[in-house]
This record gives structure tokens, sequence and C-alpha cells, in this order.
């Protein structure tokens, strides 16, 4: 599934450019497209500066600061572990994704909060 994103993303990422937005970029791929897309993302993003809307939980974990959105207005800005510890919007956000349980997403970050 999701072979224009797919396409789409590939263009971009082909072109490496410095500032890379997406938008929702992982909402049409099933679950092992997904995870071999991300992993490519956490490489193209070493060398790039990525806005990424994300809408799924895992996703949060491609990026070094997350900004919550709450009535369309940012009402956080911080690593994920700050945000899990300190935000209950963060926290009850990440619980209702059924495909993540929050307490696992820790797991793949350093002790500083950064994805390894």
């Amino acid at each position: 599934g999701g072979q224009r994103q797919r396409l789409a993303l590939a263009r971009a990422v082909l072109s490496r450019p410095k500032v890379l937005v997406l938008d929702d970029t992982l909402s049409a791929l099933d679950v092992e497209t997904e995870a071999l897309v991300e992993e490519a993302l956490r490489h193209v993003l070493r060398d790039a500066t990525g806005i990424v809307v994300a809408h799924r939980a895992s996703t949060v974990l491609l990026a070094d600061k997350v900004a919550l959105l709450l009535d369309g207005t940012i009402a956080h800005v911080g690593r994920h572990q700050e945000l899990l510890a300190s935000v209950p919007e963060y926290r009850a956000l990440l619980s209702a994704d059924l495909e993540v349980d929050p307490d696992d997403l820790d797991s793949d970050l350093d002790s500083e909060g950064a994805l390894r």
C-alpha cells in the first residue's frame, strides 16, 4: 500500500534537501513498509531538517523535538521522554494509538531521549 506516497517520498529524498516537510507520510503504508520507510527517514533526517506532521505515535520517534498541537495551537514542545513524563495530553494521545504502548516507545531512545 501507499505506492504514490512512497514514490513522492523517494523523489523528495533523492534531491537531498536541506529541509524536508512531511505531512502524514506513513498513513497509507502497511506495517512492514512503514518500518522500512521509518528506517530510511532516520538516515535521511540525519543530514536534513525535517518537519514531520505525524498522526501515528511511532512516527514521533523520528523527531529530536516534538510539538504538541492542542486546538490548533502549539501547546508543548520538548523531547519525547520529557513530554511523556510531564504532559498528560501527550501521553493520552500516545495511549490512544492502538499500535503503540507509550512505555514501549522509550526502548528505542538513549538516556537523553534521542533516537538510537
